[in-house]
């Protein structure tokens, strides 16, 4: 019984047609160069011989850049080879049956021989010797020192260009598929110049074959006429030379095509767009040019003894379209001026709108300088700069997107030795440094015997001393590590930025993610979103992982594990901490201290304290978190009494909680220690050697 589907049945003989049909064409032009063919066949072959010349020639014009047609070299071997055999065939054809008139090597060839040749074999040995010279010496010798050179500078450029390309996304101005595209191109470009020098030694071999094959069709013809055939010494040389001569015609022009073809190819360089409208805009650009030729042409119209109608003609269309050239520039020009005109008189209360919308541009992470450090650290030949690049490659390694881009300002309002970071035109952060002296961190332990003055470290709060810089070679000597302004800074700048993670992740730098997903994952998203949960719900799960500095990076993880509870909670709370637990390992890897990940407990008292503060409705979920102020003022002086110790130490670590109360007791420690962890027992995974060091009860 018929069914009501339709199966789609893959066409073998199709297929095979389509992945053969290339091998089958290239037997087929060596099959022509040893079996005999008949005329038909030759005429045929000799048609399709001209016609993808032509083809070629007309890509080569209007393609924009020579890459997109990266096929070329392929191309021009495979039409060489084509062009070559037609030739040897012919060849056979002429001593074999020239004989017996014009047409015995096929209609084409007779075709050619007598309109060029016009019944008179010594102008078609002309003719054919001047398009011999011209492909030869001019053309394919002007092509093949053109690929020669560009091969030669795209491969020296190389390192260069790949060095800008590595340098634009450190700095954030291009994307991963970006730079692999950029990349690919790159190495398409030095791949084709290379084919391309390579290539134009087919034509210049080909002219040099065309050549040779004439001339022993015309001296081996007249030979075989009066040898087998009882010719006399001029109709064999009438013959056989007509014959010869037509044979080079048909073949030097269809080289002479793709020569030039080549030619255009390997000299469009730098230009994009199509060869005629390049041509067209530059020779546009300079009318007073037209202009005066049209009068040099006008002057040579009338000196006596040449031709006044031509020169007129070409004078007079020289002259109209510099003209009207030179009307259209002064339009544009005009218009430009107008537009400039009525932007300048702008009234004031136009320029004030426009000074407004500028001020409210703010930059996602600014640096202000106070004026005494812009002095030093944004000189011309300071490495801060690279620096700041470097570090923001490091964050999109690290935590699996690009940070936005860093604006270093000067602000004469701020301190002379001060700095403030902005995130969104806000104050996030501030300090000062001293120039001429290096930053010593001696958290718990004894202060260097050199002059210092103490303070904190801007970054962590951890004790620190500034000590002159003349001391560091002391202070090395007796193990202390002094810091420079710089690494300073961008200490403070990477743990600023990493507490504020979650309002750097756009949603532009969102939409980059999803799109740089492999297409298998990108058909998980298309079954989640907008289904089970919407593209700003997906984005504040990665916004709740970024806060509490959870990397990214497994994006596709994280998609797994979303799919798993979207379609039974909508809550992005509870969807991220269900993502904290699938991705245990990576968060439990990125804290461990070699492969111990170090913990302080929330012991027993608080762990009651907290989990009374829930309240739950009916069904056992959370809706309030109800806890006494004077408990929270407790726990607060208990977190600082030993969380403080433990960071001047210079532990890694993270506080454990119940997996109920994590989320409320992140909630409180944050405002204390922004960067501390806090982890549930249930994200401890699998294999992980934990120590307590500490406990808060």
């Amino acid at each position: 019984m018929a069914s009501g589907k339709t199966t789609t049945v893959a066409d073998p003989l199709g297929m095979l047609r389509q992945d053969a049909g290339l091998a089958i064409g290239v037997i087929v032009i060596l099959t022509i160069m040893f079996l005999p063919m008949p005329a038909i066949l030759i005429d045929a072959g000799l048609a399709v011989s001209i016609a993808l010349s032509v083809l070629i020639l007309l890509i080569a014009l209007w393609i924009n850049k020579p890459l997109e047609f990266s096929a070329f070299p392929s191309v021009l071997l495979i039409a060489t080879l084509l062009r070559l055999a037609l030739n040897i065939a012919t060849t056979r054809l002429i001593l074999s049956h020239g004989a017996e008139g014009p047409d015995a090597a096929g209609h084409v060839i007779a075709g050619f021989a007598q309109f060029v040749m016009a019944d008179d074999f010594l102008i078609g040995v002309v003719v054919f010797i001047i398009l011999l010279t011209v492909n030869f010496l001019v053309i394919t010798k002007g092509a093949t020192r053109i690929a020669e050179v560009g091969a030669r500078f795209t491969l020296d450029s190389m390192p260069g260009k790949q060095m800008a390309i590595d340098a634009d996304l450190a700095a954030g101005s291009i994307n991963e598929q970006e730079a692999v595209r950029r990349r690919r191109d790159l190495e398409e470009e030095t791949q084709f110049f290379g084919a391309m020098d390579g290539a134009s030694k087919f034509v210049r071999g080909d002219a040099i074959a065309g050549l040779i094959i004439t001339a022993v069709n015309c001296f081996g013809g007249i030979m075989i006429g009066m040898a087998r055939h009882d010719m006399s010494f001029s109709h064999a040389v009438d013959t056989f030379t007509k014959l010869a001569v037509g044979d080079g015609l048909v073949t030097q022009i269809p080289a002479l095509i793709v020569s030039l073809a080549a030619g255009l190819l390997v000299s469009k360089g730098a230009t994009r767009g199509s060869s005629e409208e390049v041509l067209v805009s530059q020779f546009s650009n300079y009318p007073q040019a037209l202009t005066l030729s049209g009068g040099v042409v006008a002057l040579m119209a009338l000196a006596p003894g040449l031709p006044l109608i031509p020169f007129a003609i070409v004078a007079a269309v020289l002259g109209y379209v510099g003209l009207v050239v030179s009307k259209k520039q002064a339009g544009a020009a005009a218009a430009a001026a107008e537009t400039k005109d009525q932007t300048q008189e702008l009234t004031p209360e136009q320029n004030l709108n426009q000074s407004i919308k500028e001020q409210l541009k703010t930059s996602e992470v600014e640096i202000c300088f106070g004026k005494q450090i812009s002095n030093t650290l944004m000189k011309p030949n300071s490495d801060l700069g690279q620096r700041v690049a470097k570090m923001r490659k490091k964050f999109a390694k690290q935590y699996g997107f690009v940070v936005p881009e860093i604006r270093l300002t000067e602000d004469l309002s701020i301190p002379p030795k001060s700095y403030v970071i902005k995130t969104h035109g806000t104050i996030v952060a501030k300090s000062e440094l001293r120039l001429g002296d290096v930053l010593v961190v001696i958290g718990d332990g004894p202060k260097p015997e050199t002059p210092s003055d103490e303070t904190r470290e801007p970054a962590f709060g951890m004790r620190a001393v500034w000590v002159p810089d003349m001391f560091s070679s002391t202070l090395k000597r007796d193990g202390f590590v002094p810091i420079d302004n710089t690494s300073v800074l961008l200490t403070h700048l990477a743990e600023v930025m990493r507490n504020n993670l979650a309002q750097l992740l756009s949603y532009k730098d969102f939409r980059l993610l999803l799109d740089r997903l492999d297409p298998e994952y990108k058909r998980l998203l298309d079954e989640i979103c907008p289904s089970q949960i919407s593209f700003s719900g997906l984005q504040s799960v990665l916004k709740l992982l970024l806060s509490e500095c959870i990397s990214i990076r497994n994006l596709h993880l994280i998609l797994e594990a979303i799919a798993e509870i979207a379609p039974f909670s909508r809550k992005a709370e509870q969807i991220a901490e269900h993502v904290r637990l699938r991705l245990a390992p990576q968060i439990c890897g990125d804290l461990s201290d070699g492969s111990t990940l170090k913990v302080v407990r929330l012991g027993n008292k608080w762990e009651v304290a907290f989990h009374q503060a829930l309240k739950r409705d009916a069904k056992g979920e959370v809706i309030e978190f109800d806890i006494d102020p004077r408990l929270i003022e407790q726990f607060s002086a208990d977190v600082k009494a030993v969380i403080r110790p433990l960071m001047d130490q210079g532990h890694q670590f993270a506080l454990v909680a119940a997996a109920d109360t994590r989320s409320y007791v992140r909630m409180v420690t944050e405002r204390l220690f922004s960067n501390m962890a806090v982890l549930s027992h249930l994200e401890i995974s699998r294999g992980t050697q934990v120590q307590a060091i500490g406990s808060l009860s």
